[in-house]
C-alpha cells in the first residue's frame, strides 16, 4: 500500500488549494479514505472522510462549507479541495486508509496560511 500526497503549498488567507493523494498498492475503490491534519503542537485530527464509492462524506466542523473531499477511483486518487484557508487552516496534511486493523498514512503534505 502507497499513498503519496501532493498540493500543498503558501497561500493568503482567503486563497484555496487542492490536495491529491495518489494511491496504489490495493484495490482503492473498496475502501474509505480521509484527510487529517496536524498543526505543531496539536494532536492530529480528522478532516474529511469520502466513502468507498464516494457517495458519503463526512467533515469537521472547522472546516465545513470551506473543503471538499471526493475522489475518482478510475485514477486512483483522493482530493480535498480547500477555499477561504484561514490561517489556522495551516499544518500538514495526510491522507489515510485502513484495511481492517491496519492504517496507511501518506508522508503529508504542508498547507500554510500566511499573509
Amino acid at each position: 500500500v502507497q499513498l503519496v500526497d501532493s498540493g500543498g503549498g503558501l497561500v493568503q488567507p482567503g486563497g484555496s488549494l487542492r490536495l491529491s493523494c495518489a494511491a496504489s498498492g490495493f484495490a482503492f475503490s473498496s475502501y474509505a479514505m480521509s484527510w487529517y491534519r496536524q498543526a505543531p503542537g496539536k494532536e492530529r485530527e480528522l478532516v474529511a472522510s469520502i466513502s468507498s464509492g464516494g457517495g458519503i462524506t463526512e467533515y469537521a466542523d472547522s472546516v465545513k462549507g470551506r473543503f471538499t473531499i471526493s475522489r475518482d477511483n478510475a485514477k486512483n486518487t483522493v482530493y480535498l479541495q480547500m477555499n477561504s484557508l484561514k490561517p489556522e487552516d495551516t499544518a500538514e496534511y495526510y491522507c489515510k486508509t485502513a484495511r481492517g486493523s491496519l492504517y496507511y498514512w501518506g508522508q503529508g503534505t504542508q498547507v500554510t496560511v500566511s499573509s
